[in-house]
């Protein structure tokens, strides 16, 4: 920068116009750019996710959706990660949303926006060029008695002019800084919520195949409670058992009944969910249907190297990225406070006739510089500053707290897969134990060997443990597509022609499309 000042302590209005130029071409090939020098935040040093050791492998139990889950420390997270529950109609439903859902469509348009933004803002590197052409009508007061001397004429121009700001201090450079990580952060964005959708997918058809578990456990036990409430009235006029058994019978079948409505609704709102997700209206028919029989259980999990998780989650890359914009924005509003240097240069002709408009003597042109130098406003452009600096600060705060939330997501996953298998083991024994208790009291009770109270406590266990066993059973599906969404979805193993054949198949499907009535309206406020 000595340079340039050296040329405005001599004075550059006498200075020779190209010798000028090339000493601020020279400042400016040599300038550094103001403000802070962005690099990535560290990884965390952490060695492990939880604050206890994991074990090698979950709990196991020989029953369906009992295996047992290994921890494989260090492996990579497949793209396709919902692929390994191995139930074609979770692939191709995946596959649709990811195709079809609006917001993610809103997310790749925003994301082309960046682009466009980006590449809107690199065109401030290069000379403007503008042309210009204007035919004027002028009268010039005349001298004295010679007025009425003067008519009027008409002026033809046309002329070229250039406009080039020299980037000495790197302020176009920040601000393009700034619009390449918005557009990272963007792409990121895109991750994350394709990430976040196909995870809503899979975790509401577990949830589907969860309620169709239950209901049909119900529904098992609403018609054990009729064919024991045949018995009871059987009974009852034989004279073996009092009325109150029979009404006791009657209230609990009733209150079964009762639990029902409330899962079959459940069940139709997550049906509705699952369209909502695949962009269809709920009305319109969804062929997947799912049960727990159909999903099985991934036996190897991947767990990434905390070291890795920075790299990995698309929210923590898209926080990264808002920071750099953030540290970029320090230095645009530095270089604002700093000489502004414009050269400029003009071509053009002029003429009273379009005629004459070409002949010789009738060109003019111009070449310049400009220097401004802001010296005050009122402190305007030290708090802009200052605030920059402030919202950096937000920046690098707000990627710490997705960096915490982030491993402590993961933590949580882990532990909940761990706690969830042995929570299912020992649900499917008690299950296992009531439907043996259950047997022998009913066959103790054909022989009258126990009340009817004994029966009906053995019938509420059997029921309670079944229900519990479909909830645990669907948890540990959960958990473990809760871990791979924490781990970060291994969205950079995914391949993108494979994507784009795939968008390309689901682009001939029905998706929402406006009235011809919105068509038009949308016409209009467009014009």
């Amino acid at each position: 920068m000595q340079v340039v000042f050296t040329v405005f302590r001599f004075g550059f209005f006498a200075m020779n116009p190209l010798r000028f130029l090339a000493i601020v071409a020279a400042a400016f090939l040599c300038g550094c750019a103001a403000g802070p020098d962005f690099a990535p935040p560290a990884a965390p040093v952490v060695e492990s996710f939880t604050s206890g050791p994991l074990p090698d492998k979950t709990a196991e139990t020989e029953t369906r959706g009992g295996a047992a889950q290994k921890f494989a420390h260090g492996e990579n997270v497949p793209a396709e990660w919902w692929a390994l529950f191995r139930c074609k109609a979770l692939d191709r439903l995946v596959a649709s949303s990811l195709a079809m859902n609006p917001g993610l469509e809103a997310a790749r348009a925003a994301l082309r926006a960046a682009e466009e933004n980006l590449s809107a803002g690199e065109g401030a590197f290069l000379p403007r060029l503008d042309g210009e052409a204007n035919i004027s009508r002028q009268k010039q007061s005349g001298n004295g008695s010679t007025a009425a001397s003067r008519p009027a004429f008409t002026l033809y121009n046309a002329s070229v002019s250039v406009s080039y700001p020299l980037d000495v201090f790197g302020g176009v450079r920040r601000e393009v800084e700034g619009l390449e990580a918005l557009k990272e952060a963007q792409r990121f964005e895109l991750e994350a919520a394709r990430l976040a959708l196909a995870a809503n997918v899979a975790t509401a058809a577990i949830q589907e195949a969860a309620l169709r578990a239950q209901i049909a456990a119900t529904q098992d036990i609403i018609g054990n409670e009729r064919k024991l409430l045949d018995l009871l009235k059987k009974q009852f006029e034989a004279g073996a058992v009092a009325k109150s058994a029979v009404l006791a019978q009657e209230a609990e079948l009733a209150q079964t009944l009762a639990s029902l409505p409330p899962l079959e609704k459940q069940l139709q709102q997550t049906r509705h969910q699952l369209a909502a997700l695949a962009g269809r209206f709920p009305g319109e028919p969804l062929e997947a249907t799912f049960d727990l029989a159909d999903l099985h259980l991934p036996e190897t999990l991947p767990v990434s190297l905390p070291s890795q998780l920075v790299e990995q989650r698309p929210d923590i890359k898209a926080a990264t990225a808002r920071l750099n914009a953030a540290s970029a924005a320090i230095g645009v509003a530095t270089a604002n406070m700093l000489p502004q240097i414009t050269l400029t240069g003009g071509y053009g002709i002029s003429a009273q006739t379009i005629a004459s408009l070409f002949s010789p003597g009738t060109a003019v042109w111009s070449i310049g510089a400009g220097l401004l130098q802001p010296l005050f406003h009122g402190g305007e452009l030290l708090h802009k500053k200052r605030a920059k600096e402030a919202e950096f600060d937000q920046a690098a705060a707000e990627y710490r707290g997705v960096v915490l939330s982030a491993f402590q997501e993961v933590a949580d996953a882990l532990r909940a897969v761990q706690m969830d298998a042995e929570a299912f083991k020992a649900q499917a024994a008690a299950e296992q134990s009531a439907s043996e208790s259950l047997k022998l009291t009913r066959e103790q009770f054909s022989a009258g060997a126990v009340s009817y109270a004994s029966l009906l406590s053995a019938q509420q266990a059997l029921e309670k443990a079944r229900i519990a066993r479909a909830q645990a059973e669907a948890r540990r599906y959960s958990d473990t597509v809760a871990l791979f969404a924490a781990l970060g979805g291994g969205w950079w193993n995914r391949d993108q022609k494979t994507e784009a054949v795939n968008q390309a198949e689901h682009s001939g499907s029905k998706t929402f499309s406006p009235a011809p009535t919105a068509k038009r309206n949308f016409a209009k406020g467009r014009q």
